[in-house]
C-alpha cells in the first residue's frame, strides 16, 4: 500500500503542477488582451507577458479568480515596464431630453471624445479606462430609464491600418 499511497501523491502534485502553469497562462493571457504599451499604442504578447511574470517572480494563487490575479499582475508590472490597460471604446446613444444632462455626468469618466453627433438624440463615441465602464453603464441606465444605449466597440486602442480581427 506505500507504493500506491506515494504514487497516488505524485500524480496529483503534477496535476497542481499542470493547474498552475495553466493558470498562469490564463493570468498572461487576460493581462495582454487587456493591455497595450502606452507609448506605441500596441498590445504585447502573451509570451512577453510571461516572461515579465516569471522575471518579477509571480506566483499563482490556485484559491483566486485569473481575473482577480491579472489585475493584480498589471500593477506590479506597471513598476517594471511600460504597460497599462487598453481603453475600452464606446458608443453611446442617449435620448436628447437626457443627453445633455447626461454628458455632464459622464464626462469625469471619460477620457477621449472621438466623436459627437447631437441631432434627435446625442450619439457619442469615446475611450474610457475599462474600470469605469460598469458607472457608466449604471449611469445611462439609470438616467434614461433604459431608453439609451451603450454599446463596446473594441477592447484594444486599434491602429489605424491595422486589420480588425472580427
Amino acid at each position: 500500500s506505500q507504493i500506491l499511497s506515494k504514487g497516488e501523491l505524485q500524480v496529483s502534485d503534477k496535476e497542481r503542477h499542470t493547474q498552475l502553469e495553466q493558470m498562469f497562462r490564463d493570468i498572461a493571457t487576460i493581462v495582454a488582451d487587456k493591455c497595450v504599451n502606452p507609448e506605441t499604442k500596441r498590445p504585447y504578447t502573451v509570451i512577453l507577458i510571461e516572461r515579465a511574470m516569471k522575471d518579477i517572480h509571480y506566483s499563482v494563487k490556485p484559491n483566486k479568480s485569473t481575473k482577480q490575479q491579472a489585475l493584480e499582475v498589471i500593477r506590479q508590472l506597471k513598476e517594471t515596464m511600460q504597460i497599462e490597460r487598453a481603453h475600452m471604446r464606446l458608443r453611446f446613444i442617449l435620448p436628447a431630453k437626457e443627453g445633455k444632462k447626461l454628458k455632464e455626468k459622464l464626462k469625469p469618466l471619460i477620457k477621449v471624445t472621438e466623436s459627437e453627433d447631437f441631432q434627435e438624440q446625442l450619439e457619442m463615441v469615446c475611450l474610457i479606462d475599462p474600470g469605469c465602464f460598469r458607472e457608466i453603464d449604471e449611469l445611462i441606465r439609470s438616467e434614461t430609464k433604459g431608453k439609451g444605449s451603450l454599446e463596446v466597440l473594441s477592447l484594444k486602442d486599434v491602429e489605424e491600418g491595422d486589420e480588425k480581427l472580427e
